[in-house]
């Protein structure tokens, strides 16, 4: 077959191997990533060139389903060149389709980090904190392997990269790092017809147009805590505590999304969980009045 002649370099395997990626082919994009491997790691080129390989090569096995692999892979493209968004992505999902959950939370946090508007990564790391909440309980994260502090300058290359991705491209980034000015404004008019709604105490319809305004700007912390109170007032808790936990990911200080959070957990009857929430609370603001009351209330049920 044509990618087995000598005469073709490692750019060209990369070119072919991406291309057979695109049309599913990913085995052959695995045999051809390899062989670009080999001929990088023998001319000694750069580690960067290499970390693409190994994390495009790790794409390959992740959508074959050999998950392990993956994992090897991204491990090995990170150590080339650390905090790459890609490889985290990978290797999040291959631990996360390994039941892997505390070690996939981390990588998705770790993106998060890096870009708190990658939606891959907030989506990976809301299943993350449910299936953890689910196997380990309130206490979940205190089971947690430690999550890397990301510097400065590697959050700084990444925003410069994507600027100028967009400017070259003349379009949006894939990852939706940036959300334009306009979808920003249509998050921001749906977020004041949502408030509107509240003031009439129609929280239903309210309900909707936060849900469509966080579809424009999934990071946008007082649409979900501004949801979290419609929620608390139609009684339907467990989504409550939901939006409390995405406003939560964004500001683990939240004073609403804390107090909200602790609301729906009294109703649910989950009196631990509300006391934590309720002391977190306290910790960042300890005059906070109705926090003290309702802790009053909850520990006299306990």
């Amino acid at each position: 077959m044509p990618h087995k002649r000598r005469s073709q370099s490692w750019t060209e395997l990369k070119k072919a191997g991406n291309e057979c990626f695109k049309t599913g082919q990913y085995g052959e994009a695995a045999c051809l990533y390899s062989q670009a491997i080999k001929d990088v790691e023998k001319s000694g080129k750069n580690s960067e060139d290499l970390s693409i390989l190994y994390s495009n090569r790790a794409a390959s096995y992740l959508k074959d389903g050999n998950c392990a692999e993956c994992v090897k892979d991204c491990t090995v493209s990170l150590d080339l060149v650390p905090f790459g968004i890609k490889p985290l992505l990978r290797r999040g999902a291959a631990y996360e389709a390994l039941e892997r959950y505390r070690l996939a939370y981390v990588d998705y946090k770790t993106a998060l980090q890096i870009d708190c508007r990658i939606p891959a990564a907030q989506d990976g790391t809301n299943r993350m904190t449910k299936c953890l909440t689910e196997v380990d309980g309130h206490s979940w994260r205190e089971k947690l392997p430690p999550i890397p502090i990301v510097p400065m300058a590697v959050k700084e290359n990444f925003s410069q990269a994507t600027c100028q991705t967009t400017q070259h491209n003349g379009t949006r980034e894939k990852y939706k790092s940036v959300p334009g000015e306009d979808v920003i404004k249509k998050a921001l008019y749906l977020k004041e017809e949502g408030n509107a709604l509240v003031k009439k105490a129609e929280y239903k319809k309210a309900i909707e147009k936060y849900t469509q305004s966080l579809k424009h700007n999934p990071s946008e912390i007082t649409t979900y805590t501004n949801r979290a109170l419609c929620y608390l007032s139609v009684k339907m808790y467990k989504e409550a505590v939901r939006d409390c936990g995405e406003a939560l990911q964004l500001d683990p200080a939240n004073i609403k999304a804390l107090y909200r959070q602790a609301q729906a957990h009294k109703e649910l009857k989950d009196y631990k969980a509300c006391v934590e929430d309720l002391n977190s609370l306290l910790k960042v603001e300890p005059k906070n009045t109705a926090a003290h009351n309702l802790l009053l209330k909850v520990q006299n049920k306990k």
